[in-house]
C-alpha cells in the first residue's frame, strides 16, 4: 500500500543503512589481532602439552595421588617389594598376570624371565610410585593389592606391562576398576604379536 507506514522494525534493506553500522561478519583491525593472538596462544598450548604428554600407560588423568611407597626390588613381572610408612610390603599388581619365573615347584614359564626382567627396568630400586588401592587389600597370600603408578611420569606400570606384551590381563573380581582397559591393551598386544605373544602362542583370550 502506497504512502503507508513502514513494516514494524523499519526499512530494513541494505541500501538504507546507516553509513555507521558494520555488517555482523566485519571485524575491525584490533578484533582480527586479537583472535590471531588467542588462536596462537591455544595452538601454543597444545603443542606443549603434545610434547609433555606421556604415551603407553599414564594415567590419562594423571596420579591418583601423592607418592607413597619405593621400590625396594622387583620378585617377578607383576610383584614387587616395596617400603611404605616405614614397612616393606610385597605388591601384587592388580589385574594383570605375567609368566611365572620364582613360583617354588613351577617351571619358568615362556618369557617369565623378559617379564621380570622388564618390570625390573620399569621400577629400578629406589623408584618413587603411588599405590593405588582397589575393593580388596590383600590377597590369600597376605600381598598387598594395588594398581601402581611411576611418581616421576605417572606412568601406569600395570597397564604398561599388558600393553608391551610382557603380562595379560588377569580378573579377580571385585577389583575391576580398570578391567576394561586391560582387556583392550592384551587385546592388542595380541593381535600385534608383542612380547610373549608372539614368542609364546598360547591361549586366545579374546575370541
Amino acid at each position: 500500500m502506497h504512502g503507508g507506514s513502514p513494516p514494524p522494525g523499519g526499512d530494513r534493506s541494505p541500501h538504507n543503512r546507516s553509513p555507521h553500522s558494520r555488517s555482523p561478519h566485519s571485524r575491525s583491525p584490533h578484533s582480527l589481532r586479537r583472535t590471531t593472538s588467542a588462536a596462537l596462544t591455544i595452538w601454543l598450548v597444545s603443542l606443549v602439552a603434545l610434547a609433555c604428554g606421556y604415551n603407553g600407560g599414564e594415567a590419562a588423568q594423571g596420579l591418583p595421588g601423592e607418592p607413597n611407597a619405593t621400590v625396594q626390588r622387583v620378585v617377578d613381572g607383576d610383584t614387587i617389594v616395596v617400603e611404605t610408612g616405614g614397612v616393606d610390603e610385597r605388591i601384587r599388581l592388580i589385574g594383570i598376570d605375567t609368566p611365572e619365573s620364582v613360583k617354588p615347584g613351577t617351571e619358568v614359564e615362556c618369557f617369565g624371565k623378559e617379564a621380570s626382567e622388564h618390570t625390573a627396568d620399569l621400577l629400578p630400586e629406589g623408584t618413587e610410585v603411588v599405590l593405588e588401592r582397589d575393593v580388596e587389600a590383600r590377597d590369600r597370600y597376605d600381598r598387598l593389592l594395588a594398581y601402581v603408578y611411576r611418581a616421576a611420569d605417572g606412568l601406569f606400570v600395570n597397564l604398561a606391562i599388558v600393553e608391551e606384551g610382557f603380562g595379560q590381563p588377569a580378573t579377580y573380581p571385585p577389583n575391576v576398576a580398570h578391567t576394561e582397559e586391560f582387556v583392550r591393551a592384551g587385546r592388542t598386544a595380541r593381535d600385534q604379536d608383542r612380547g610373549l605373544w608372539g614368542s609364546c602362542g598360547g591361549d586366545d583370550l579374546y575370541g
